[in-house]
This record gives structure tokens, sequence and C-alpha cells, in this order.
């Protein structure tokens, strides 16, 4: 489509703005730029019928007078308008010039604007103002688009009116109809608006009714095309990528069952194991992702899985994120398998040269046949035998290239799977993972208690200390987490190391270790440790210990300052705790002003345990770029209008539609379908992030 600079009303320097702040760089771009929201403007008002308590009005009259007041940057200007009922006060601070030269005493005006009083006359500040015989002349709208302009695009006098009348100029442009990107049997059999009714009522909005339909087709359409787009990949990978056929169950996973297995298996972990087997022995290769609440048995699957792999002559490998999570589940693995006469390794960028060169040398002749690492693992020199089983745990932290290095470790790609703690919502999980299988487990092991929560206004701190000292006494252990932003890092460092000396003060019997990004790793891991191996009872700590610690001990979590973070992470920080069979504790603390959205995160927290229902909560209340479970990044893709938190269902249906198509004609070689085709390889060249999991 045409570049912006030859649209009417932009010029060089608007078209330099739009494409520095909104990325706006053709007519297409513009179009695509969508409102966040709509004022009704069917309605005008008599001026006797104006109050304050209206949040915007619109009236039809003529002006009376125009004064400037004050001099300098102190000035106002004013105007008396009036429609024979009554007489409102129009003001601006800026913009004088322009004001006077565009009014003229004799037209009729429509005044826009939102009413408030000043001296007992209601006035309005900064009026939107159109001349009647120029309004007829527009694309007639009952809804008034607003759109997100930024200050810079104010300073340079393109405002939410200014794109209106951009759009308005980019239809007036349009000899004929905006081309299709649907197929025509897609539009009929769905009765979708097509494009250019669809974004002349997105922009323009005759009435509600139309805007909803417009609004449908094009979220549907956005949608569809990243799902079809997912699931073709995901066809012609499986056809193109054969995989490792894993037939047997011999004596590793026997053995590991029948004498090392920590308690029984939840029916849920049955039910994985048996989705894995079945991918594990069908011939393709497995690309499946594993989701399971914290504490939930993840790594006994994985490690049941890797047993597997051993059993048909094939090495397994598992990444973690960070050296302490990678370090947990070297030992937690290596404890379970003790006896078994399985060689397991650790690997990081911490590992010692003669212990790295050991790795090498039994790794390449097949002697280690379980590796455990960080992005240590990606690196060239780490060889494999025959690598059968990658287990990536928290992917979300491992950017697409590095994966994929693993998968080239052996002459065809290994059986991938995917674990996270991180509940995903389903309408994320279609997306950002909608070509991996999914399994879910969604029991706790049992012996398992649910996590009582609370939330404590910092009136209750002396009740918070109580209730900690009588669970020091009984032997437990206490995490206090505490915020870190970066931005404001030195004020939260300043809270973290007040928190510490508070702790030492409050509680002088105990032990009080602290821990914070900060620290040289070693330091770190000796604080861990110390906590750990409970010769400190009280951990302060920042989000640093949010993933891989598991102390069995610790029953109380308290974060304070729980406002500033997000549903998913203070679910993961509650997840520190309850890992033992005793009754645990997670108390959130707050201020006393609190934002509506806030109140709703502590109020959901107090009343679910379940990590999907909290995730669900998560998404609907802040949208997916926001996600940070784990510090989880958002979408690879920008949505224009969908919203995952609210259109599940439109992305359900656009999933089923696609899936039906690609069942019909995987490859889209149909002629009905050469749009589809064509719409695809143009979305790649605008290289839309499409490349999730391959």
């Amino acid at each position: 489509m045409q570049n912006i600079n030859y649209l009417p009303g932009v010029g060089p320097k608007k078209a330099e703005l739009l494409k520095q702040e909104l990325k706006i760089a053709s007519y297409e771009d513009l179009l695509y730029y969508f409102p966040y929201k709509y004022i009704d403007r069917s309605k005008f008002y008599s001026i006797r019928e104006v109050n304050t308590k209206l949040p915007y009005i619109q009236v039809k009259g003529r002006f009376t007078s125009l004064n400037t007041v004050g001099t300098g940057r102190q000035s106002r200007m004013t105007a008396t308008f009036t429609d024979g009922t009554g007489v409102l006060e129009l003001v601006w601070f800026k913009g004088h010039k322009f004001v006077k030269e565009s009014i003229n005493s004799e037209a009729e005006y429509i005044v826009f604007g939102k009413p408030s009083a000043f001296n007992g006359q209601i006035n309005i500040v900064h009026p939107e103002l159109e001349k009647i015989n120029e309004a007829q002349v527009k694309i007639s709208s009952a809804l008034q688009a607003f759109y997100n302009t930024t200050e810079k695009m104010k300073k340079g006098f393109l405002n939410s009116k200014a794109i209106q009348k951009l759009q308005q100029n980019v239809f007036l442009s349009f000899q004929g109809k905006i081309p299709e990107t649907l197929p025509a049997g897609i539009i009929e059999k769905y009765k979708f608006l097509n494009l250019h009714e669809s974004l002349k009522a997105i922009h323009f909005p005759p009435n509600s009714h139309q805007l909803e339909k417009a609004q449908l087709r094009l979220k549907f359409e956005e949608l569809f095309y990243i799902q079809l787009n997912i699931l073709r990949q995901k066809n012609q990978r499986t056809k193109a990528i054969k995989g490792y056929v894993f037939p047997k169950v011999g004596e590793f996973l026997n053995a590991f069952y029948s004498q090392k297995l920590p308690f029984e298996l939840t029916n849920a972990q049955k039910r994985v194991i048996k989705e894995i087997r079945r991918d594990m022995g069908s011939g393709k290769q497995m690309n499946r992702l594993l989701q399971g609440d914290v504490g939930s048995g993840k790594t006994l699957v994985a490690l049941m899985v890797m047993l597997i792999a051993l059993d048909n002559s094939f090495q397994a490998c598992l990444m973690a994120p960070t050296e302490i999570l990678a370090t947990q589940h070297f030992e937690t693995i290596s404890e379970m398998l003790d006896g078994l006469n399985i060689k397991v390794a650790l690997l990081t960028g911490s590992s010692k040269k003669k212990e790295r060169q050991m790795i090498d040398e039994d790794l390449q002749s097949g002697e280690l046949q379980i590796l455990i690492g960080t992005h240590a693992l990606l690196e060239d020199k780490v060889v494999f035998n025959n690598l059968g089983l990658v287990v990536i745990d928290e992917q979300h932290r491992f950017g697409v290239a590095q994966r994929a290095k693993l998968w080239r470790k052996n002459s065809q790609p290994p059986h991938i799977l995917v674990m996270t703690a991180t509940p995903i919502p389903r309408t994320l999980a279609m997306t950002i993972y909608g070509d991996l299988e999914v399994s879910v487990i969604d029991e706790l092991p049992p012996g398992r208690k649910p996590i009582e929560t609370a939330h404590y206004f910092h009136n209750r701190r002396n009740n918070l200390n109580k209730f900690i000292n009588q669970e020091l006494e009984k032997g437990r252990q206490v995490y206090v987490v505490y915020p870190l932003i970066e931005e404001s890092e030195k004020m939260d460092f300043k809270n973290l190391a007040e928190g510490y000396e508070y702790m030492q003060r409050v509680f002088p019997n105990y032990k009080v270790s602290m821990v914070h990004g900060k620290m040289r790793p070693a330091e770190k891991d000796e604080a861990m440790q110390e906590f750990a191996s409970n010769q400190s009872q009280i951990l302060v700590s920042t989000t640093v210990i949010e993933v891989g610690v598991n102390v069995p001990n610790a029953s109380v979590m308290v974060i304070e300052s729980a406002e500033r973070f997000g549903l998913s992470q203070l679910h993961q920080l509650r997840g520190r705790v309850g890992r033992g069979a005793d009754q645990s504790f997670c108390i959130l603390m707050t201020g006393y002003k609190l934002s509506d959205e806030t109140r709703k995160r502590m109020e959901i927290m107090t009343r679910s345990t379940d990590g999907f229902e909290i995730a669900e909560a998560d998404l609907k209340l802040r949208g997916p770029g926001d996600l940070e479970g784990t510090q989880q990044s958002g979408l690879p893709f920008a949505l224009k209008i969908a919203n995952l938190g609210k259109d599940g269902q439109i992305l359900q249906f656009a999933r089923q539609v696609a899936e039906a198509i690609l069942d019909s004609d995987p490859l889209l070689e149909k002629e009905e379908n050469y749009l589809l085709n064509k719409q695809l390889k143009k979305l790649a060249r605008e290289k839309m992030n499409w490349s999730m999991i391959s």
C-alpha cells in the first residue's frame, strides 16, 4: 500500500512522527491502527440540560463573544457560546491564534467536550469545534473513535482528532474497495462483513451493532491467521521429521518404579506418562508441553520419561534456566536414582575445566546417560553419543535459536518435553504453544495440604510477628520476599536491607539470611544452602527465590508490598512453601491505598490456590504482554485488535476453522485457498515472529 507521506494532511514532519511513535509508514498501517474507545456522538444536548455529571456533551449553536484574558504564558482565551436555551463558556489555555483564526461568528458550530464548573458557570476546556456544514461532508459516524497518541505527537498536531481526520482521508482516497484478505467461502459461510466494510465501521461506526460485527470479523481474522500458520507448521514438521521409536520399557524404569518411587503416582501423573509414551512410540518426533502447578510432580514424570530413553539405549538431558534450578534438579534426580547404577552429571557455567573434560569424554562415549545443566548444554563442544530426549524446564527463559541447538545434537531431532510451573491459560497455550501437544498435571501428590493465604495491611505487623514466632518455635522456617523493580532499585534495596535488620531485631534467637540479585553467585548459593540446611531460619530475599528453591521445612511465605507483584508471580512465590506435609501459610502485606485491580488480585489470591484459575484471572486483568509468572515474556507477536483475556471463544472458533481447512488441504494447494497462502506469505515477510518451538 502507499507510503503515508502521500496522504493528504500528512507531509514529511507528520510522516516522520507517525513512523517514530506508532510505526505507521503506509496507508495500510494507518487503517490497522485501531481506536481504543468510542463515545456516542449521536445525541445533542440543549445548553440548559448540561450539568457537570455528564461525561461528555455535544451542543449546536453560535459564538457571541471571543476574548483574551491575561498576558504571556498566563493568558487564556474565552468564548461565550449559545443555542438560545442558555450560555456556555469555552476556554483555551493554548493555541489561541489557531482558535481566533478558525472561529466565524456568522457560522453555526457543533461543540463537543467535557463539562466542568468554574465560578458558578458551566464551561468546557479545549472543546472540539466543527462547523455544521463541514460536519455534513464528513463520513458519518454516530460513535466517535478515540486513538492513543503520545505527547510528542500532540505537540506535532497529531492528537486523536487529527488521526481520525487522516483515517477519513484514507477512505476518501480509495477509488474502489479495500482488497479482501479472507476467502469468499469463509466470509459467506460465517456471514462476516467484508474487509472494506469492517475497517470503515471500526473507524467510523454508524451504530454499536455494526461496530460489533466489524470487531468480530477483524478479531477472527487476526487469530485465524496465527492459528493457521501454527497448525500448518506443525503439520509440515510432523510429516518431515521422523522421531526415534522407544518401543520398550526395560530394567531402568522397572527398577526405579519398584525400588525407588517416593510415593504412589497420582492419576494425573499416570495419564501424562501414558500420553508421552504414546508419542515416543509413534515414529514421530514428540513435541509436548507439560504444565503442572508448583509441587505437582513434574520432575518425577520427567525422570521416568528419561529412564524410558535409557531403556532404549539413548541418552537424555535436562536444561534449566538458572544454576540454582539445574543444581536442584541434579541433586533431586541423583538422590532418586541412588544405587541404580545410572550415571548422571551436572554441567553449568561454574563447572571446573577438569570436570567438564570428564563430562565431555563420558558423554561422547555414551557412558554418561543423563546430563543436567544450564545454557552450557548448548555449547558446540557438548557432543552426545546418542541423544534421544531433551527436557526443558521453564522453557520461556530460552530463545528459539538457543533451543534449536539442542535439536541438532543428534542426526535426527530428539524427542522434546517442555515443562513449565507457570500455569498457562488455555487461550495463551493455543497461541504461544499452539504447535505443541499439551499435557497437564492437575493434581497435587497425596499428603500435600493447600496453602492458607491471608491479606494483611501494615497495621497488623505485630500479629504477623507473633504468628511467625509460633511457626519458628515449631521448628519451621520463613521466607520474607521484597519486590525488586529496576527503576527504583536503590529504594528497593534499602527496603530489603531494612527488612533484614528488622527481622534480626524482632527475632534475635533465630538466624536471618539475605539473598538478592546483586550478590555474587557463590555468596547467593551459600545463603541459600544455609537456609536449605536449616542453619538459618528466616530468609529475607528478592524474587530470586521464585524458582528453584525446595525447602520442605519452610512453612511461611511473607510477601512485602504484595501490591507490586502480578498474580502469576504471587502464585509462584507462594509455591515456595507447602512442599512438605505441614500446613503452610502465605501472608500478603500491603498498604491501605490499593487500586481496584490490586484489591481484585489480593482477593483472588486469598480465595484460590488453583494456578490455572489464577493465570486466567491474570490474563483478564493485565493482558498477555504483562504475564510475568517467572518473567514470562508476552506474546511473540503483537495483537492489534484481539485480546486473549476476553476473546477466548473467538480464538477457539478460529482454530477450529483453521483445522478444518488444513484437514482437507494440508498444504493449502487448492484454488479456493490461494488467498490464505498469499496472506501467510505476506505475514511472514513482515517478520511476524511465529517461530515458537521448532
